[in-house]
């Protein structure tokens, strides 16, 4: 039985094997999927297990030459990639809730210091943006016209939001989170993290969480908020030069 559910595998599956396979050994896979977007016609996933898939255009595969290859590694790969000119974006960690997880997730109460936000809240909302950086905002990319959108509130100052929105036309929601400085490591992040994700588990969707490899306080909100990590994702960069 998989850790994760149905619907993740079957996303995965659907990116990297909804075409052919060119190459697979042990490790190692790469597949020609025609319904990639422009935007992700190069694709790698590493799962947790150790195992690399890697999928790519048509258009991509015979550019780089793939077809004449009858054997690959990830790091012949890699190596085809950079000397083609074509970059990679950076890989993001990919957290879903397990199966057993989320079961726990649903019998949950998760307090009166929280609520999901409506537009009414906008208000609220903008002192929370304005309080918090730049870098924070980009990287949270937290917003009150999110299909959902839950906070944290201690003495009716909203510290901690997080919003989701439906992903790439599947039945996942992919969230962000932002809390203020002052009020990191009172577990409001967490509890807001958990409430949205209950919330989009009661409507039918997994919760997405992504972040970058290096950022490592996100990583532990991920854990602590009882999400298991199912992998590392990178897309082709926007600004590739191939």
């Amino acid at each position: 039985m998989s850790l994760f559910s149905q619907t993740i595998t079957d996303f995965w599956r659907g990116q990297f094997f909804n075409g052919h396979v060119l190459y697979s050994d042990k490790v190692f896979t790469v597949a020609i999927n025609p319904d990639l977007s422009e935007d992700s016609r190069v694709m790698i996933l590493e799962t947790s297990d150790g195992r690399v898939m890697a999928a790519l255009t048509p258009a991509m595969a015979d550019k780089l030459g793939l077809y004449q290859r009858k054997v690959l590694s990830e790091q012949t790969f890699h190596q085809i990639l950079n000397e083609a000119g074509v970059t990679m974006h950076g890989a993001d960690y990919l957290f879903y809730f397990s199966e057993a997880n989320k079961n726990v997730l649903l019998q949950e109460n998760l307090g009166s210091d929280l609520r999901q936000l409506t537009e009414q809240d906008n208000i609220v909302f903008s002192e929370l943006q304005s309080s918090a950086s730049e870098q924070d905002l980009d990287d949270a990319y937290v917003e009150l016209d999110h299909w959902a959108v839950f906070g944290s509130f201690e003495q009716n100052l909203l510290v901690s939001a997080a919003s989701m929105y439906p992903w790439q036309n599947a039945q996942i929601a992919d969230l962000g989170v932002l809390t203020l400085v002052p009020f990191r490591g009172k577990g409001h992040a967490r509890k807001v993290v958990r409430s949205i994700c209950k919330y989009a588990c009661k409507q039918g969707y997994e919760p997405q969480y992504r972040c970058q490899l290096d950022n490592y306080a996100s990583v532990s909100l991920a854990k602590a908020a009882g999400l298991t990590l199912f992998g590392k994702w990178d897309v082709i960069s926007p600004d590739s030069t191939d």
